[in-house]
């Protein structure tokens, strides 16, 4: 059974909050993609979020110009996972596909509708 750590950005506040799903609450994930939209009801708040991104157990990070839930060597010169480079310089970098299986560990997720309350736990 899948278990996600959630990292969900409020922006009407500037607050983040961390978020453990396990077993049948990380069911509806997966499968998702990057920008796709899921219900925060697993959370415990009432409301929607959009993913933005994650990272899987080894610290992959998740790259949305790949599609599926695999593991790749991309070309890339700016983006997700690649540091300031020179003019024209471009480096092979190992990333994760667009998304969410077994693999993932850490989902990166932007609230777009509702508001993480003070004393919610998480």
């Amino acid at each position: 059974m899948p278990t996600f750590k959630i990292t969900l950005s409020d922006p009407k506040n500037k607050r983040s909050r961390s978020y453990e799903v396990k077993d049948s609450n990380a069911q509806p994930l997966l499968g998702l993609r990057i920008y796709d939209t899921f219900d925060t009801s697993i959370l415990g708040i009432q409301g929607k979020a959009k993913i933005t991104g994650g990272s899987d157990k080894a610290g992959i990070p998740m790259h949305d110009d790949v599609h599926g839930a695999v593991k790749k060597y991309v070309l890339l010169t700016k983006g997700k996972g690649v540091r300031a480079l020179k003019e024209g310089e471009r480096i092979r970098k190992l990333v994760r596909g667009n998304t969410i299986s077994d693999d993932i560990y850490q989902i990166n997720a932007v609230l777009i509708e509702g508001t993480i309350e003070e004393n919610s736990k998480g």
